[in-house]
């Protein structure tokens, strides 16, 4: 599992925005489908929202990555 760390420049970021931001889906509708799979896990839940606001302290596990938003 590979561990990354996001440092939030605002007070929250959209978990579809995260993952297209960090590169590891290739559109925003890459990422809504592999949210609405259940393919994304937020605080070790799995996570169905696409717009879902994640803030400091949360953890998002996706396709053996660990990031964790600093």
């Amino acid at each position: 599992m590979e561990k990354l760390a996001f440092q939030l420049t605002q007070d929250y970021i959209e978990l579809m925005k995260l993952l297209k931001l960090l590169g590891l889906v290739e559109t925003g509708g890459h990422a809504k489908m592999v949210i609405e799979e259940g393919l994304v896990k937020y605080n070790n839940e799995t996570e169905y929202r696409k717009r879902k606001k994640l803030f400091k302290g949360d953890t998002v596990l996706f396709n053996d990555h660990e990031i964790n938003i600093i």
